[in-house]
């Protein structure tokens, strides 16, 4: 059927604008908005740099964890969509594979008889789509009328921001609060208002086009009336203006000066720019990459979908592209996130890691502080540019609580340079990658045991620093916490491997006696995690030491880690292999990160039993170093079947329970979705399972001993970047094995 668009305000009556404004029909009572609920438990999201917005299937927004967020403060907590105060139903909600749109698509309940008949169900359609430019949502509303006579449709859009801070949003309570203005209207759009106790004057402006019937505080009201095979759009924007004021800090006057947004046009023309402008920016994201295809078109879905999802959350800041962690709660610069990400990808997308790298660099420690962990040379953990972190309420404004983000950085810089032999970034961030590792065999020099450990500084701090950092995530054999300093068993594999990058870089720069004592540091800690953390009835390494030495006998997955950075000896690691395949560990969806039957076991928790995606791709990598590479395959299986019962995409984690026939993963409740090393753990699998090396420093492209899951008859790796060469890798199943065809200049060796 074929549809026209039609002027809103055409054939209007002046009653129904009074009818409106008492809340429905002349000869009915008020309209009372429905409680719409959740249509689903699923929420959607888009991002634009530091913005981000989080609804549900029908684009609506409750004031729970969703709502439109800049720079860690929810502007806008509820805005929704009823018809004749009723919520419409849903036929469908969803994202573009790009992630750049929200489309959700509705038709009508039973209308009143405003102005005429009663419209009956499922006669009005109703396509919402919402796109993020800059700090402006954008949304326009478009309805058509399938039925054979004209119709009046009570559109009511409800809107309120209540301005919280991202961490009162997760449930901290503040003793005291800024100043919420209330909201006025004033050149025919809302001015919702609040002033922070950091001084910072944040803002929403709500437009609509065409101006509705009623505009009050807190709701736009229109009678649209519809002819037969007709449609009609209504346009909206909210846009964050952040004001700092003159006595504010210097801090919140930058966070305020990124967040400032002039009020755009609205209608057609501004929302049709943010689209072409969203799509485009997601292209050059993806371009910035080498392609992946294959035979299966659900693993390619995966694939691709995991592509958008690092797209969406990849932030452009000066320093270059960063991957920000993950949506709600960790849309930000995280230093443990964006280097673990960066290595999923480097085989595939080196600009990733030198972005990350000169951001971390720029943001090292230059001054200790106990309040924000930091100490001289660390690298940061996180970042945060909301009012309680700009008022000290919470150390995030800039947090060094991680004790393996320094090491990592050094690992990330060293594979970086052999990735892609960009020397020059290394001669760049040589100043901070030493200070770096001064901090590092600092702490290994106040350790009895040389061996880098951690303890918060204060009690505003994280009690646990390492990637498992909840307050339970350490604990004896009979489950006990431990007392501090803790040297986790994986951190010291970080460790070694960020002494060994130093002494090969700077053997490369010609400081031959650095180098010498920066590889006796990484021999000495391999040899102290055999000795120390061994447990040989387990045939496992337990993990951590306690601040008095003793062991935390308790098998985790953080071990995966030590194979993962090849740190210990062949015979043990093979036995680790052996375990981490074992249903100890294996739940058939992916590795669990405490084994079954340990204290403190529970498949519920967020560390201690659950499946986290980039925790079971290290643990592949090194399956594939010391066990068969068969397992490494198991485990992208196993990852690739959960990610199709999660919409193709793989959350932050999900609970560790078994496998059972017939049944799907279990979610976890409060995940990120997406999260930026959880859509980055295929890739590092993937690279695992085909044994592919890209050596810049040798000018080659090498591939070990390749396999595919099952499944997949061919895989191509295209556009593969080696300097200024590139190649395009098909991978084939021959005679029962995988054999690489290479089209493209860069040289490649194969070994089947």
């Amino acid at each position: 059927m074929d549809t026209k668009e039609q002027t809103q305000g055409q054939e209007q009556q002046p009653q129904l604008h009074q009818q409106l404004r008492a809340g429905g029909a002349a000869d009915e009572p008020f309209i009372p908005t429905e409680l719409a609920g959740l249509p689903s438990q699923r929420q959607f999201v888009l991002k634009s740099g530091n913005t981000f917005a989080v609804y549900d299937a029908n684009g609506d927004m409750h004031g729970g964890d969703d709502g439109l967020f800049v720079n860690d403060t929810r502007v806008l907590s509820e805005l929704t969509l009823t018809f004749g105060g009723r919520a419409p139903s849903l036929l469908s909600g969803s994202v573009s594979s790009d992630n750049a749109v929200f489309t959700a698509h509705m038709t009508n309940k039973p209308l009143p008889p405003i102005g005429g008949a009663r419209t009956p169900e499922g006669v009005i359609h109703v396509e919402r789509k919402r796109v993020l430019s800059g700090h402006v949502l954008h949304e326009s509303i478009v309805l058509t009328n399938y039925g054979t006579e004209p119709t009046t449709v009570p559109l009511s859009i409800s809107f309120k921001a209540d301005f919280l801070d991202m961490f009162e949003v997760r449930g901290a309570k503040r003793g005291k609060r800024g100043t919420l203005r209330p909201p006025v209207v004033e050149n025919g759009e809302v001015v919702l208002c609040y002033v922070g106790l950091d001084e910072v004057e944040r803002i929403a402006r709500i437009q609509f086009t065409p101006a509705p019937d009623v505009l009050s505080l807190g709701r736009a009201d229109y009678a649209l009336h519809i002819q037969s095979e007709t449609a009609i759009s209504v346009y909206l924007s909210v846009t964050a203006v952040t004001n700092a004021l003159s006595y504010a800090s210097e801090e919140s006057k930058r966070n305020a000066a990124e967040a400032t947004e002039c009020a755009p046009e609205t209608g057609r023309p501004a929302i049709r720019e943010a689209l072409v402008d969203a799509h485009r920016r997601m292209r050059d994201r993806r371009r910035a990459s080498a392609r992946v295809r294959s035979s299966n078109p659900l693993f390619s879905e995966w694939i691709d979908r995991s592509f958008a999802d690092l797209g969406l959350l990849t932030t452009d800041l000066d320093t270059g592209p960063y991957p920000y962690a993950g949506i709600p709660w960790f849309s930000t610069a995280f230093g443990r996130d964006a280097i673990i990400t960066s290595l999923q990808m480097l085989w595939l997308q080196p600009t990733l890691a030198r972005g990350v790298l000169r951001f971390l660099a720029a943001h090292q420690a230059r001054e200790d502080s106990a309040f924000r962990d930091a100490e001289i040379g660390k690298i940061m953990h996180e970042t945060r540019k909301s009012e309680m972190a700009a008022t000290g309420e919470v150390p995030f404004a800039l947090y060094y609580g991680g004790v393996d983000s320094t090491p990592l950085f050094i690992a990330l810089a060293g594979a970086y340079a052999e990735r892609t032999g960009d020397t020059a970034l290394i001669d760049e961030i040589w100043p901070a990658l030493q200070l770096a590792a001064d901090w590092v065999a600092r702490h290994c020099d106040n350790n009895p045991n040389s061996l880098l450990d951690y303890q918060r500084a204060t009690e505003h701090g994280l009690a646990n620093q390492g990637w498992k950092d909840s307050h339970d995530s350490v604990f004896h054999a009979d489950g006990s916490f431990p007392i501090g300093p803790i040297a986790l068993v994986e951190v010291q594999a970080y460790a070694s491997t960020a002494f060994a990058t130093m002494a090969r870089l700077a053997h490369q720069r010609g400081e031959t006696q650095r180098a010498d004592e920066y590889e006796r540091r990484a021999r000495h800690i391999r040899d102290k995690v055999e000795a120390l953390y061994w447990i040989p009835e387990a045939e496992f390494y337990g993990i951590a030491l306690d601040g008095k030495g003793e062991l935390c006998r308790v098998l985790s997955s953080n071990v995966g880690h030590l194979l993962a950075f090849d740190l210990v000896e062949r015979k043990r690691g093979e036995a680790v292999a052996r375990q981490l395949e074992s249903a100890l560990f294996h739940t058939g969806w992916g590795v669990r990160t405490l084994a079954a039957g340990q204290p403190r076991f529970n498949p519920m928790s967020y560390h201690n039993g659950s499946v986290w995606p980039h925790d079971t791709a290290l643990c592949a990598r090194g399956l594939a170093r010391y066990g068969d590479r068969s397992a490494a395959v198991g485990l992208l299986q196993a990852l690739f079947e959960a990610a199709v019962t999660f919409d193709m995409r793989l959350p932050e984690l999900f609970c560790g329970f078994t496998r059972q026939r017939g049944e799907r993963p279990i979610a976890y409740p409060v995940a990120c979705l997406p999260q930026a090393w959880a859509a980055g753990a295929p890739f590092m699998i993937l690279e695992s399972c085909l044994g592919v090396t890209v050596d810049a420093i040798n000018d080659e492209i090498r591939v070990d001993r390749p396999q595919l899951p099952e499944g997949i008859d061919w895989l191509e790796i295209g556009d593969l970047r080696l300097g200024d060469k590139d190649v395009t890798i098909t991978f084939r199943r021959v005679g029962g094995q995988v054999v690489p065809s290479v089209e493209g200049e860069a040289r490649v060796v194969a070994v089947l």
